[in-house]
């Protein structure tokens, strides 16, 4: 089915930060993915040295942070589909401000506690699936369909600048004023990416593309059923879950173990994280480029298999200069999810019909996010079981073998992928 996409208000020509609205949504985001990282590196921070917490319940942060893509992404996605997603957006900004603010308020009257911070944590969780789901089905009506990578590397671009940048601010933040008064930053980025998008004046939808009605089960599955009836997206669903369970298993056992194993101060563990993030930068930098270069099927598959042989230099990291054996791992995976998901989304959102993006996006997120609590606890068992560095080998190997699914598929006879 061809793509019916609202017309652009500006000539395919000019470039994108000339667009009033993809700029308001690019600034603000960009502000938004600081105060996140920021969050990032300030929560499990908290959780470990202020609350004295175990592996296990730092890795307990990660999982409920994401448990909420198993949970709501698929209503969110029904929800998105069906309202003005702006202020779907804002509210969604208005709230995570709010339970941001609470931290430091809660440490100030002396009620900061791990249960809180939990809670915090999954509410926040809750808003965040709804705002993703809304964010990523909004950028095709700003701008022209032949411009969704160069759009979409933009955005990774400004969330790879933000982790290169956040984790170090968040870090030296955490040192200087204490982990819970470095939530006040976060509080206000959520705060300014709520202000520019209000400022945002989208195209008005085409009501001749609104989803039909459906019964709420039925419409909840029908972004399965478009799924199904397309074997690239089915092979790139499966590889990006896989590649995301045993990733956030690593992610679960990161702040534990530059801490514990490698002794890394809090300004230390931010640095090594930001520097890790070159690899993004510079990836989602040449994106478009590169997606000409390769090819946009081929980059697919070469983004998932090239740099896995240096996740393994995570858990070959030691204390001192073997920190740097720790950011190259980590770069190397930062290059390979910013190209493979610029490739994807950008297919996957001049694919699917307009009044269907919001549920396929949804379903997306519901299995390839939904996937993630379940890595936290693997990730954070093993580590309590059998030792961190044992945990970050089979962690890194499984990201690794995630490549198989987009290898040994037809992306790998293609150069290109189809248009529509």
């Amino acid at each position: 089915m061809t793509q019916q996409l609202d017309a652009p208000r500006v000539g395919a020509a000019r470039p994108l930060w000339r667009n009033r609205d993809f700029a308001l949504l690019w600034g603000g985001q960009t502000v938004s993915e600081l105060g996140t990282r920021i969050s990032g590196v300030a929560v499990p921070l908290l959780a470990a040295d202020t609350l004295d917490a175990g592996v296990f319940q730092v890795s307990l942060l990660s999982a409920l942070a994401w448990l909420p893509y198993l949970l709501f992404s698929l209503p969110a996605g029904l929800l998105a589909d069906r309202v003005d997603q702006r202020r779907l957006m804002v509210a969604c900004d208005l709230g995570r401000a709010a339970l941001m603010l609470s931290v430091p308020v809660a440490a100030l009257v002396d009620r900061l506690s791990l249960a809180f911070l939990y809670v915090v944590v999954g509410l926040s969780g809750v808003l965040t699936v709804l705002f993703t789901v809304s964010y990523k089905t909004t950028l095709p009506r700003l701008v022209p369909a032949d411009r969704l990578v160069e759009g979409n590397a933009r955005l990774t671009v400004s969330q790879d600048a933000a982790q290169l940048v956040g984790p170090t601010v968040g870090g030296a933040l955490t040192g200087l004023v204490g982990a819970a008064k470095t939530f006040l930053g976060t509080t206000l980025a959520f705060v300014v990416s709520a202000v520019t998008l209000l400022l945002i004046r989208p195209p008005a939808r085409n009501r001749t593309t609104d989803p039909v009605r459906l019964p709420p089960r039925a419409a909840l599955t029908e972004g399965f059923g478009f799924i199904r009836r397309q074997p690239i997206l089915v092979r790139i669903l499966a590889c990006t879950a896989t590649s995301n369970f045993f990733a956030i298993g690593t992610s679960s056992l990161e702040v534990s173990f530059l801490v514990r194993e490698l002794h890394a101060a809090p300004a230390t563990v931010g640095l090594v994280f930001s520097l890790g993030a070159v690899g993004g930068l510079v990836t989602g930098a040449l994106a478009a480029r590169l997606s000409r270069w390769i090819g946009s099927a081929r980059v697919i598959w070469v983004a998932m298999a090239a740099p896995g042989p240096l996740y393994l230099l995570v858990p070959l990291a030691r204390p001192g200069w073997g920190l740097a054996l720790y950011v190259v791992g980590l770069a190397a995976f930062s290059a390979n999810v910013v190209l493979y998901n610029v490739a994807i989304l950008s297919y996957r959102q001049r694919i699917t019909p307009p009044e269907l993006l919001g549920r396929v996006t949804a379903t997306f997120l519901w299995v390839c996010f939904g996937v993630v609590p379940l890595g936290a606890l693997f990730g954070g068992t093993l580590g309590s079981q059998w030792g961190m560095r044992p945990a970050l080998v089979v962690c890194a190997l499984g990201t690794w073998s995630a490549a198989l699914f987009v290898v040994l598929s037809p992306l790998r006879r293609m150069r290109d992928l189809p248009a529509t």
